[in-house]
């Protein structure tokens, strides 16, 4: 007969080496209070915007896809693609006057981005969209500080119809700040990158072309990304100042017949929200893209996670428990 006093084989010593240790999680109960609480205001909103009528559902469902609705969502979307691409065009060239060594050149760079971002957007569009009041009816186009006409009389309402006056006033305002995000990006990058170009033989323009700008993407995307979400929803702005049919301006125009002011304005909404998620998107692929030589492992994508999410799902299997040996233990556990 065995000791019966001594501990069974395999069962945990005190302060042996093949002691067990059991980690118990920390508790969190402000987590759980926190987390209930909020479950409990998402509920409260959605069951009052499902119960109240003044939301008319029907007419949102009804209407949310409508002819009328959906000119107003592609001329929104016309209207920020060009005034994005003019934007990024007047920034890039304002940040590279903003770098000259020419101080006359640098100067004109500097009032251009101090007196665009110095005043409302609001009453930029309102000037361009009232811009007859400066120039009359009829307007000379003419070779300046030389009274030259090249061509005269041209209706000013045909030489800047209304997309003319609102992508001018998107544009040229968005050129000042996407100056400052390109310039910061350019500056991002070493100085030793441009000497390297300088020794090769390679120009300014070429340098900044080949080497600059490229490694200045990965600081310059982001910014621009929200920029450009930014500027769909500016353009909110241009109907009630030039009255070009952008997504507000339609809506608009049917609730004051209508008087269903709400729900008009949650198909409105829906498709900003739809327009801005969209883009959102593809900034997520476009940053992903630019981070390829700073980034050792990127980041999966969304389509990547979902796929590993599933695969790991149905991969998975429980691995059975571990049997020790048998016998007895080791000398330390079956002294």
């Amino acid at each position: 007969m065995g000791d019966a006093g001594a501990p069974q084989v395999g069962a945990q010593t005190e302060g042996g080496a093949g002691t067990e240790i059991k980690a118990v999680p920390a508790r969190h109960p402000g987590r759980w209070i926190g987390t209930i609480i909020v479950l409990y205001l998402l509920l409260a909103l959605i069951h009052a915007a499902a119960t109240n009528p003044n939301f008319a559902w029907g007419v949102v469902t009804k209407n949310l896809f409508d002819g009328f609705v959906l000119h107003g969502v592609v001329n929104t979307l016309y209207l920020t693609f060009l005034s994005m691409i003019l934007g990024v065009a007047l920034g890039t060239i304002l940040a590279v006057m903003r770098l000259s060594p020419v101080r006359i050149i640098s100067g004109a760079a500097w009032v251009y981005i101090w007196f665009f971002r110095g005043t409302p957007v609001y009453v930029q569009l309102l000037f361009w969209g009232s811009i007859a009041a400066l120039t009359g009816k009829y307007v000379n186009i003419q070779i300046p500080l030389t009274g030259i006409v090249v061509i005269p009389n041209i209706p000013t309402v045909h030489l800047i119809p209304p997309l003319v006056a609102a992508v001018l006033g998107l544009g040229l305002n968005e050129g000042a700040y996407m100056a400052e995000i390109v310039r910061a990006g350019i500056l991002s990058v070493g100085e030793g990158q441009s000497e390297a170009a300088a020794s090769l033989g390679m120009t300014r323009l070429k340098t900044l072309r080949l080497v600059v700008l490229p490694q200045a993407m990965r600081v310059i995307v982001p910014p621009t990304g929200n920029e450009t979400i930014g500027m769909l929803k500016t353009t909110s702005l241009v109907g009630a100042t030039i009255a070009y049919p952008e997504l507000l301006y339609v809506v608009t125009q049917v609730y004051v017949v209508t008087f269903q002011i709400i729900p008009w304005l949650l198909i409105a909404s829906i498709w900003y929200l739809i327009m801005t998620s969209v883009l959102t998107f593809g900034q997520y692929y476009v940053e992903r893209y630019y981070a390829r030589g700073s980034t050792r492992n990127l980041p999966p994508t969304p389509f990547q996670r979902l796929r590993a999410l599933f695969a790991r799902n149905l991969t998975t299997t429980h691995a059975p428990e571990a049997k020790g040996p048998l016998g007895p233990g080791p000398l330390s556990e079956a002294r």
